[in-house]
């Protein structure tokens, strides 16, 4: 069908329509299209304007626009025999989330004639549902049985909505196949691999990559993917190597990646080197991001002074900006601070949000304000428009609980328009624990472990309650249950950050270097803190051996050898300080004149942990020991 005073000046309407469309003036280009068919120009058909229609019409959400125009493309005689049409089609319904209709439309076209264009539209339009869905896959098959060919866009729309176990085998299709070379096709398998927890595989993969293919995205993804299972070591290591690089240099991304390992870690030191590496940058200076990443490093590693400097000199703030600042001062227990700057985020005008009213209730926590905190919780939903979510609640559930309210809390959680989760049950067991309610903490843990069975925190959590109680059967049965559910008690490790290496120590832990002169300033510190020199000359003597020295007590001995007088000891660990630790530390900061920064790390992911299921890790291995076969031909 014609619409329209040459053959060139079709042609350049074509063009012109084309490029309004690409160019996002979505508008422009439905304008450009009713006109060329109102004033029916000679030598322009349908085909040629029709998609850039669609596409925009798509693009601006119009759905009943759409469905004129598929009307005019069976009125013209468009479909199916046109892949340009279709495949426009295809993708705008996709896009529309009207993957019904993009299916129907699919299936009325015999499978030979679809392009690989149309299959990829509609593998596209799956994979932009929320929920994934097996059809995904099943279409990728349809595709091989009827051999149309796929490229490089069929298996980077694939693999991120792939399900785990799918993913090795599209690897070795895309080996086959020659894609696995294409840098695109790579970045995405060293995504997917990060998604499931398999990091070896994703390094492999990296390392198999030839250095002139690894480009800044390959060496984002790689280090995302270690930061993502909670491998902070690798992460260094992997952007020191990155440095000495000559192919890349790191962007903002790469930054802040690295900036939240170093907070996450503790790496303070390499934290500043990046800092100051940042600050050489004229464009990474003016980031907010990275901004805030560098906040967020100083609050996690206890240089307040320093992450205030940068908020107060921030031209722009964030919501996160100001979060994490507030965040801060709760963490560290100045919650009258925290309080203040959350008061003066309201005065310039910024709303807060769930995490920002999160970050507030812990602040009033940590910081002992139990009315101001109930106050904040009662009328967020009112004054803020933020409705409370079971982490709010958490957070008052703490409140309550550190100021010995358990009924209080109790009564609160019973309250709740929503389910409890384990977080809830897990505030007021630890309440329990400060207040030593062996009555209520039983109820908590009974709770708790239906939700997180395998959550060894908690048991060991009560055992410490039974154990202070005295009740030696309780600890008992605790950790029958434990053994009869394969589950062991993590070690206690503590992490010193020291130019730029980071100190690993664990109980009674000899390996260091300088495990002898470790000991010996623990010893003459608890002389010190006793206040009785026979502690350390008689051990000393009898050369009894150095045995029961937490993890702690090393790494703050080893930061007291290694540092400058005045200068601040920050220190690491995965598991809570015990009590005879805790009054240590205080005494030795007030002997010594030193302040140190205990911190436990966030989150529930260890360094050296693996978060990958069992089947699909079997799989990956025996995949890819046998992976140039043609066992995943999928043919």
């Amino acid at each position: 069908m014609r619409v329209g005073v040459s053959s060139s000046g079709g042609h350049l309407s074509t063009i012109r329509l084309r490029d309004i469309a690409a160019a996002g003036r979505h508008h422009e280009a439905l304008d450009l299209f009713r006109h060329a068919l109102r004033h029916s120009e000679p030598f322009l058909s349908v085909s040629s304007i029709l998609p850039s229609a669609i596409l925009s019409a798509a693009a601006l959400s119009l759905s009943p626009a759409a469905a004129q125009l598929h009307s005019l493309a069976l009125k013209s005689g468009l479909l199916p025999a046109d892949p340009f049409v279709l495949t426009a089609l295809l993708s705008a319904y996709s896009r529309l989330r009207l993957l019904p209709l993009a299916c129907r439309l699919f299936d009325e076209v015999p499978s030979s004639a679809a392009p690989t264009s149309a299959f990829n539209a509609l593998i596209s339009g799956h994979a932009l549902a929320p929920v994934s869905s097996p059809a995904i896959l099943a279409l990728f098959l349809r595709m091989r049985r009827e051999a149309v060919p796929f490229d490089d866009v069929t298996l980077l729309a694939l693999l991120p909505a792939a399900p785990p176990v799918a993913i090795p085998p599209l690897h070795g299709v895309a080996f086959r196949a020659a894609l696995a070379s294409v840098s695109s096709v790579s970045n995405c398998l060293l995504s997917c691999y990060s998604r499931v927890g398999a990091v070896d595989f994703a390094r492999q993969l990296f390392d198999e990559m030839p250095d002139h293919r690894k480009d800044l995205i390959s060496w984002n993804a790689m280090i995302s993917c270690y930061a993502q299972n909670g491998l902070a070591h690798q992460v260094l290591d992997l952007f020191d190597t990155m440095e000495h690089s000559a192919s890349v240099e790191p962007n903002a991304v790469t930054l802040i990646g690295v900036l939240s390992t170093c907070a996450y870690l503790g790496a303070h030191s390499i934290g500043r080197k990046i800092e100051n590496y940042i600050s050489q940058k004229p464009s990474f200076d003016s980031n907010t991001y990275l901004k805030n990443a560098l906040i967020n490093l100083h609050v996690r590693c206890g240089d307040l002074a320093r992450a205030r400097t940068i908020f107060d000199e921030m031209p722009q703030r964030t919501i996160v900006s100001w979060t994490a600042m507030i965040a801060g001062y709760g963490m560290h227990g100045h919650g009258e601070e925290a309080l203040r700057l959350f008061d003066k985020m309201i005065e310039v005008g910024i709303r807060p949000d769930g995490i920002a009213m999160v970050s507030v209730l812990s602040a009033c926590s940590h910081g002992g304000m139990a009315d101001k905190g109930m106050w904040y919780f009662s009328s967020m939903k009112t004054a803020y428009g933020v409705v409370p979510s079971r982490a709010h609640y958490a957070c008052v559930v703490d409140l309550l609980g550190r100021a010995g309210q358990l009924k209080e809390a109790w009564k609160l959680i019973e309250s709740m328009p929503v389910e409890p989760d384990g977080p809830i049950w897990g505030a007021l067991l630890g309440a329990c624990k400060i207040h030593k309610n062996v009555e209520l903490a039983e109820l908590a843990f009974e709770r708790v472990i239906e939700l997180e069975p395998t959550n060894v925190g908690y048991y060991v959590l009560l055992s410490n309650i039974y154990s202070d109680a005295g009740r030696l059967d309780g600890v008992a049965r605790v950790r029958a249950i434990m053994r009869q559910r394969g589950l062991k008690k993590d070690p206690g490790c503590s992490y010193v950050d020291h130019k730029g290496k980071v100190h690993l120590f664990m109980a009674d832990d000899h390996s260091h270097p300088q495990a002898k002169n470790i000991y010996e300033m623990v010893l003459r510190l608890e002389a010190m803190v006793k206040n009785d020199s026979e502690i350390y000359g008689s051990k000393r003597k009898e050369n009894l051996p150095l045995t029961g020295f937490h993890s702690e007590k090393l790494a703050i001995a080893f930061g007291l050898l290694n540092t400058e007088a005045g200068a601040e000891i920050v220190v690491i660990k995965n598991l809570r300080v015990c009590e005879d630790c805790h009054q240590f530390m205080k005494m030795v900061s007030q002997v010594v004149n030193r302040k140190f920064v205990m911190r436990l790390w966030s989150g529930h992911i260890k360094l050296g942990q693996r978060f990958l299921w069992k089947p699909v890790q079997v799989f990956l291995t025996r995949w890819w020991m046998c992976r140039n076969l043609t066992l995943f031909s999928w043919r």
